[in-house]
């Protein structure tokens, strides 16, 4: 791969959606009626809609003449597209929203069509075009089959990820994810990732070097659902580059700076101030690969992403979310990053030397008020208000599985946490203000009957610490104040 970065000078993104169309802000209208023309008008449209296939016909051909035009010109030079062909493509770019219109370009091979174009382009953003109406034709499944049954277009996709613009490498990952998200097709498109060795590469790179947050988002997208979906990827993926080979030195060692790891952590330094709804995406992804032996193995090597990991978790945790001075219904919009940051420091705190990465009163303490928060804000929320709907004339309670996911989450990571408190640690959590009677008596209530020995050796440590505590928590509840 070429020494060269990702970055948003190209700003101006097409989004899928006319709506955001720098073009156009709807449909486009139908082409004028030509003399002679008009008493075919239901011959000539497409489906239901007011589209015209003479127009597309002529349009398509432009198009097949614009990249043979560029090619007889100087094969290094970047070409730029003229704006009125542009404005004629980008039409069919929203038209392709529409079912019959992608149905009709489907029967019409402009598959194939979009793929010669493609793969002799010289100028990106004739290449973003097609690939964006490739990617609205995908949008329906009968279309994203036969488009996916497509061999060559298949691998160009995959090869296009290597590309150098944004806006094409925006479009791309979106059709791929579009792909991948169906389930008639979406172990087809596992299979040629699998084959496809640059994929990952290509993706680790993005993620390392793009500064475009649009960019970032779906990348993040593609590659949590391809974890989600197939484990050995995502333990081939770990693993690769951890063999060493007789290639190139200088190769090999770019290659293993791009982990995935690490450029999964990279995206989402970026997206943390930018995209609190990216950020849970390659959280998710994290969390997806401390699911799996080897990604545990990757996180828990001594001074390597794992630690780097452990601070930036802490960081979002204990300085963006869940703040003392924020309502408890916060717990509602921050649930999904609560959950999959929580649930990633669990895994580095129990796989890492606690004694070498955790005993800095700076990162630990903090994070175990930010949990002590947490369980004190659901309690307020939920206290008396659960959500009921009804059912059947009946009144059932509405179960939020996500913020049950991150109470036990958050209870059984800090019952881990207090089990390995000292009494100097203790002392300093009811110091700061971390641990008051109304957040002790709230976890302990959440910990019990559980996990009893972490709430047993709590309050062995603030008998100590704190007496007056430790007498209210054992008046509230049964708890043995022997050492565990």
């Amino acid at each position: 791969m070429e020494d060269h970065s990702v970055d948003d000078d190209n700003s101006s993104i097409r989004s899928s959606s006319p709506a955001n169309s720098p073009v156009m802000d709807r449909n486009p209208s139908p082409p004028p009626d030509r003399e002679g023309e008009q008493g075919g008008e239901e011959v000539d449209a497409i489906g239901e809609t007011v589209y015209s296939k003479h127009w597309l016909f002529s349009t398509f051909t432009r198009l097949i003449q614009i990249v043979s035009e560029q090619n007889m010109g100087d094969s290094d030079a970047q070409m730029q597209l003229p704006e009125e062909d542009e404005d004629e493509l980008c039409k069919i770019w929203d038209m392709a929203m529409d079912k019959d219109v992608a149905g009709f370009l489907q029967e019409f091979k402009a598959a194939d069509i979009l793929l010669g174009v493609i793969t002799k382009s010289r100028c990106p953003r004739l290449t973003e075009i097609c690939v964006g109406i490739l990617g609205n034709i995908a949008c329906f499944p009968d279309t994203c089959l036969t488009l996916s049954q497509n061999n060559d277009l298949g691998v160009v996709l995959l090869l296009l990820l290597g590309d150098t613009d944004p806006p094409t490498l925006l479009e791309t990952s979106r059709l791929l994810l579009t792909c991948v998200s169906q389930s008639d097709v979406s172990s087809l498109w596992l299979e040629r990732v699998r084959q496809q060795t640059s994929v990952c590469s290509s993706l680790c790179f993005i993620m390392c070097s793009s500064t475009n947050m649009d960019l970032l988002v779906k990348v993040g997208e593609l590659v949590d659902k391809l974890f989600d979906l197939d484990e050995e990827l995502m333990k081939t993926w770990v693993t690769a580059g951890s063999q060493p080979s007789d290639e190139d030195e200088e190769e090999e060692e770019e290659e293993r700076r791009l982990d995935v790891a690490s450029s999964l952590l990279e995206a989402a330094k970026q997206l943390r101030s930018e995209s609190p709804e990216g950020l849970e995406v390659y959280l998710h992804a994290l969390q997806l690969l401390t699911t799996i032996h080897h990604g545990i193995q990757t996180l828990a090597v001594a001074g390597g992403t794992g630690q780097a990991l452990w601070t930036f978790l802490c960081e979002v945790v204990c300085e963006d979310l869940c703040q003392p001075d924020d309502p408890p219904v916060v717990l509602q919009e921050q649930k999904g990053l609560l959950v999959h940051a929580l649930a990633v420091l669990s895994v580095l705190y129990a796989c890492q030397d606690q004694e070498a990465e955790h005993s800095e009163a700076d990162t630990l303490l903090p994070l175990v008020g930010s949990m002590l928060r947490v369980l004190q804000y659901h309690r307020e929320v939920s206290s008396g208000h659960g959500q009921k709907e009804k059912k059947d004339g009946q009144e059932e309670e509405k179960v939020d599985e996500q913020l049950q996911a991150l109470i036990q989450t958050t209870v059984e990571f800090l019952s881990d946490i207090i089990t390995d408190l000292t009494k100097d640690a203790v002392c300093e959590l009811v110091t700061r203000g971390y641990l008051t009677e109304k957040t002790c008596l709230t976890a302990v209530g959440s910990m019990l009957p559980q996990f009893s020995p972490a709430v047993q050796h709590l309050v062995f440590m603030l008998s100590e610490a704190d007496p007056q505590l430790a007498d209210t928590v054992r008046k509230e509840f049964p708890v043995s104040v022997s050492p565990s």
